[in-house]
């Protein structure tokens, strides 16, 4: 395939979901390009493409497939030539990329925890006995039944926007968030950010990822100065923890890695469904053992659930 540098005349274009939050991503990716290279606004094109994740809302995330959902469609306007550069939330990244494609640069991480949203209550263990909580993550559905096995928890799809409505017109009583994601929205939502040895983020939470095909050497270039040492190391011992795991939408897994000094530190946990069963590990090293640090731990965690852990 052929590649050229972004021009007025045949601008780099952009792939991206048309989400609010997707498109702000992708803005941020933009703002990015053209202070890394000093080009202008009109040197890119943003292109919304629509997702089997957006498209499906009637229907739970688990039931409509595993990782790609939110992917799948922005990499085959990579391979078919319509897009040039394809922005992801690297949470809802398939482990294993196909084949032509490369990720080239992270952005720097932002805030990785959730947030705890609702009109009535200050925090999570404010709510009431048999409070109704919605959420579309199986992760944030297993960790809140694993805290507070009382909760009512149904499913709450959509963007910020429809789940703050649903919120206000009673259909519950609160939900999560992404920190990072409010905080890209720019959101007046005021979430309560919660602590990250409470409710252990999902793998790769707040992170940016920006994906190209692996022969566009124009694409490359432009790209790889915005990646970001730092969050790629990070996501290299959660994203192999999450690859060993098997995990998808349908796995009730959390991960997240930390640099302090020059030592990094992994927690991982796995849970049922139901959040009846829970197991977790944690591992301190070296900044260069971040992938074996990841598959260490999803080892131990997966001897410690036994087979059919993870059947629904």
């Amino acid at each position: 395939m052929s590649s050229r540098p972004p021009s007025p005349g045949a601008p780099l274009r952009i792939g991206t979901r048309g989400s609010p939050l997707a498109m702000a991503q992708a803005r941020e990716v933009q703002r990015r390009l053209m202070a890394a290279h000093n080009l202008p606004e009109a040197a890119f094109a943003l292109t919304a493409i629509r997702t089997t994740g957006d498209a499906v809302q009637d229907r739970p995330l688990s039931e409509i497939g595993g990782k790609g959902l939110f992917t799948k469609e922005l990499e085959q306007a990579l391979f078919d030539g319509r897009i040039d550069i394809a922005v992801h939330s690297m949470k809802d990244v398939a482990t294993v990329l196909p084949d032509g494609l490369s990720m080239i640069a992270h952005l720097p991480r932002a805030d990785s925890r959730d947030a705890f949203i609702s009109a009535r209550y200050a925090t999570f263990d404010d709510l009431p006995e048999g409070a109704t909580v919605g959420t579309s993550s199986l992760r944030r559905r297993a960790q809140a039944l694993a805290r507070r096995p009382d909760l009512k928890i149904i499913e709450f799809r959509g963007n910020v926007q429809t789940r703050m409505r649903k919120l206000e017109e009673g259909v519950a009583t609160a939900t999560f968030l992404a920190v990072a994601g409010l905080k890209r929205l720019g959101s007046a939502v005021e979430g309560v950010p919660i602590p990250t040895d409470v409710m252990l983020p999902a793998v790769a939470q707040g992170a940016i990822g920006v994906e190209t095909r692996a022969d566009d050497e124009g694409a490359i270039r432009l790209v790889a100065p915005l990646d970001d040492a730092e969050t790629t190391l990070l996501l290299t011992a959660e994203r192999a923890f999450l690859r060993a795991l098997d995990g998808s939408c349908r796995t009730p897994l959390a991960g997240l890695a930390e640099l302090t000094g020059d030592k990094l530190r992994f927690r991982g946990e796995i849970l049922r469904p139901d959040g009846a069963h829970r197991h977790a590990t944690a591992r301190e090293g070296a900044p260069e053992e971040a992938e074996a640090m990841g598959l260490d731990a999803a080892a131990e965690l997966r001897a410690a659930g036994g087979p059919g852990f993870f059947d629904a």
